[in-house]
C-alpha cells in the first residue's frame, strides 16, 4: 500500500511537462542530505485509485503525474501507473526511485519516465553534471519499450 503526504504541480522534475508530483511515504532509502525526510516516515493519505482520481481532477491542466518515491512497495507502484495508463491515458506517467536499477516489480511499459539513483549529497541532483541521478524517458514502439536518458535536459548551458 502505497501512502502520500501532499502533491503540488511542479514545472521541473520532468522536463517539458506540467507535472502534478504525489510525495510518497515511507521511504526506505534514507539518503544522506535528503531534503525530505519526513518522507521517510509511516504518515499520509492512502493513494487509491480514488484518491488518484481525485488530485487530478483538482489539477486540471497537468500533463503528467509523478509519483515521487515509492521504493517501500514497488508492486504498488506499478499498480498506480498501470491504472493511470487505463484510466487516464491522455496524462504521462513519471516514477523517481532512489534505487540504483528498476526492480523487477517494474513494468516499463507503464511508464513515460523513470528517475533512478540515490541522491548523493557529493554528486548533486539531477540538475548537476556530475549527479549519479538518471532520468529516463521510456520510448514505446510497437515491438518494445527502450529507455533514453534526458538527464542532460536537467543541466543549464553556460555561455548561450
Amino acid at each position: 500500500m502505497l501512502k502520500y503526504y501532499n502533491s503540488m504541480v511542479v514545472f521541473e522534475e520532468i522536463p517539458d511537462e506540467i507535472t502534478l508530483a504525489i510525495n510518497i511515504t515511507n521511504c526506505p532509502c534514507h539518503c544522506p542530505g535528503c531534503h525530505s525526510k519526513y518522507l521517510w516516515e509511516d504518515i499520509g493519505t492512502e493513494l487509491t485509485n480514488d484518491e488518484i482520481d481525485s488530485l487530478i481532477e483538482k489539477n486540471s491542466g497537468i500533463t503528467c503525474v509523478c509519483l515521487m518515491g515509492g521504493d517501500s512497495d514497488h508492486v504498488s507502484v506499478n499498480n498506480v501507473a498501470k491504472y493511470m495508463l487505463s484510466k487516464h491515458p491522455g496524462i504521462k506517467v513519471g516514477w523517481y526511485s532512489g534505487f540504483s536499477e528498476i526492480p523487477n516489480e517494474i513494468d516499463i511499459n507503464n511508464f513515460d519516465y523513470i528517475k533512478v539513483g540515490p541522491y548523493i549529497e557529493e554528486c548533486g541532483g539531477l540538475d548537476k553534471e556530475t549527479t549519479n541521478q538518471i532520468l529516463y524517458k521510456v520510448e514505446h514502439s510497437y515491438l518494445f519499450s527502450s529507455l533514453v536518458n534526458i538527464t542532460n535536459k536537467f543541466w543549464k548551458k553556460h555561455g548561450k
